[in-house]
């Protein structure tokens, strides 16, 4: 966790990119340096969680009025035709930084991003034992 950039960003050890746009006790909001398009904004609880298996449902109760917030500004702040909210969890997912947090990415109709591929399950009985599969996991 020292080595963690979301760690010492939320501990103002090094600056958030443009700067913080929104930050209380718990949680700090600023510009993905990166972006997928301009206004591309991270949320992130300033405490250490790798990624959504391990926040506290408490911590996911009180993010989820800041993601909101952040949402409306993105889209009004950047006239956005759209928003994507994405939480990525592992490597395989797309998780670069370990640390749970949420991309608020605007979407405009001429952006030329596309979601992925949706693959069909073969028929009705595959898709059956899956969810089964998943409802066992509780």
């Amino acid at each position: 966790m020292n080595e963690c950039v979301f760690c010492k960003i939320a501990k103002g050890e090094i600056p958030a990119g443009a700067g913080k746009l929104y930050e209380d006790d718990n949680f700090i909001a600023f510009l993905d340096i990166k972006p997928n398009n301009p206004g591309h904004a991270l949320v992130v609880p300033k405490n250490h969680y790798e990624n959504i298996y391990n926040v506290p449902d408490e911590v996911l109760k009180n993010i989820a009025p800041i993601v909101k917030k952040m949402t409306v500004a993105v889209k009004n702040g950047v006239n956005a035709d759209g928003i994507n909210i994405i939480m990525n969890n592992d490597g395989a997912a797309g998780q670069i930084v370990p640390h749970a947090h949420f991309h608020i990415i605007p979407r405009f109709a001429d952006d030329g991003l596309r979601h992925w591929i949706g693959k069909p399950y073969p028929n009705k009985e595959a898709s059956t034992k899956v969810a089964e599969k998943i409802k066992n996991s509780f």
